[in-house]
């Protein structure tokens, strides 16, 4: 069945080209065109395009149909082409000719974008979820850990002394940045496009602001045109925001591999989170760090192959962006996999309390010793003249007894204030 079948049979190979990944993807959305099926429904029978009974035996049976699909038992078969045409499909078997008003005042073009916008804001909000999760462990590793003294490095090499608080606490910070982004991406994906039907509304007298509240949309796209310019817009600005969620785990995945490896040896996790080697029996491997770094390597190209798909399209519908589809839909799946597997993981963590003891972090303390010297009032060129001098003879001495008191620095790391500035962004 397909919703624009005019009583002629498409090729096989073009319908399989055509139809792609749509049927396996769909599974996910069904609940989603359902949810929306169900309040246009109700916005019909509202308006009087149908009968209020009319209205009521589909809106029932739009209820049995999410069950099934909430239980797992909801298929798509090959002779469908999509979600949309299977659940009209079951409509229309159940209630006849009732089941086959649902399609009023509508376009598959409408209740794909709803759909998807659907399913982004809920799909945003988990991520959201999950990084307020992550955002904790991490804070609360930093506070355990807030006296532990670590190496800072620029260039990789030694520079300056930093802390596992200053460390943590940075990410966290970082996924406050990326909270915001998430929720410019929902607010984005929260305005109702239904009604638009093909891109340039319909002529029967529906009531878009019905559907607006029954959908729990805070706006509705106003611009009918706007609305269907919104297919493939909505996903890339819900990729943007992953895309930055994405670079500062992978960054924390990196950062991790680097330091569980021997060379350093900074953190250590249990034999459990690591994996082996096949012939080297010492190996412990940090494999689920270095697949969330690839993974999210991954995920970082996205807003760029969505802009290749769709930057050259000028308004109204293109079957081009059908494929935005397949690319949005397994990338949320990857995003939220890489959150759990990093909040699960990270919260293990166990820290190396004696870094610093080792000689060669001696001159992360140069700094410190040279600003001890301006403090004791010689000109700070000089000072680094003669701190140079004796690094280069070897007579430098190392000042540990270092004080940092500014806010975010090593002895006033900003726990509390990075914990406010997320419940802040995160409204």
């Amino acid at each position: 069945m397909k919703l624009w079948d005019k009583g002629f049979k498409t090729d096989e190979k073009i319908d399989i080209f055509t139809v792609g990944a749509d049927r396996e993807l769909d599974l996910l959305l069904a609940k989603y065109d359902v949810i929306a099926s169900r309040a246009h429904a109700q916005m019909l029978a509202s308006t009087g395009l149908i009968t209020l009974k009319e209205g009521t035996l589909l809106t029932g049976e739009l209820d049995r149909i999410e069950k099934e699909i909430d239980a797992g038992n909801f298929t798509i078969e090959d002779q469908f082409e999509d979600m949309h045409s299977k659940i009209e499909y079951l409509l229309i078997e159940e209630l006849g000719d009732t089941g086959k008003k649902i399609h009023t005042a509508r376009s598959r073009n409408d209740q794909v974008l709803v759909a998807m916008q659907l399913y982004l804001r809920e799909e945003i909000n988990s991520m959201k979820a999950l990084t307020l999760d992550l955002f904790d462990i991490l804070l609360n590793l930093a506070k355990t850990y807030q006296d532990v003294l670590m190496p800072g490095y620029t260039h990789l090499q030694v520079a300056m002394p930093s802390s596992f608080a200053l460390w943590l606490g940075a990410y966290a910070e970082s996924l406050a940045d990326d909270m915001l982004m998430l929720n410019t991406a929902h607010r984005i994906c929260d305005q109702n496009p239904l009604g638009s039907a093909a891109g340039y509304g319909s002529s029967f007298p529906i009531d878009r602001e019905f559907t607006t509240e029954a959908l729990g949309f805070a706006t509705m796209k106003y611009n009918v045109v706007a609305a269907q310019m919104g297919r493939g817009k909505v996903e890339k600005h819900t990729a943007y925001a992953m895309a930055g969620l994405a670079g500062t785990l992978g960054k924390l995945a990196m950062d991790i591999c680097l330091y569980l490896s021997q060379n350093f040896d900074f953190i250590s996790f249990p034999k459990e989170f690591t994996t082996g080697s096949s012939i080297m029996p010492h190996k412990k491997n940090p494999d689920v760090f270095e697949l969330i770094r690839g993974k999210c390597n991954k995920l970082q190209a996205l807003p760029n192959t969505l802009a290749m798909l769709t930057t050259n399209l000028p308004s109204g519908y293109h079957r081009d962006l059908q494929l935005c589809k397949e690319l949005i839909v397994p990338a949320i799946q990857e995003m939220k996999s890489c959150l759990e597997m990093t909040a699960f993981s990270i919260k293990e963590m166990k820290v190396n309390t004696n870094i610093l003891e080792e000689e060669k972090y001696q001159y992360l303390f140069s700094v410190d010793t040279l600003n001890q010297m301006v403090l004791d009032g010689i000109p700070f060129r000089e000072a680094y003249r003669q701190m140079g001098e004796s690094i280069d003879k070897g007579t430098y001495t190392p000042h540990r007894d270092i004080h940092h008191t500014h806010t975010g620095s090593i002895g006033k790391p900003a726990l509390q204030e990075i914990r406010n500035k997320m419940k802040r962004f995160s409204e």
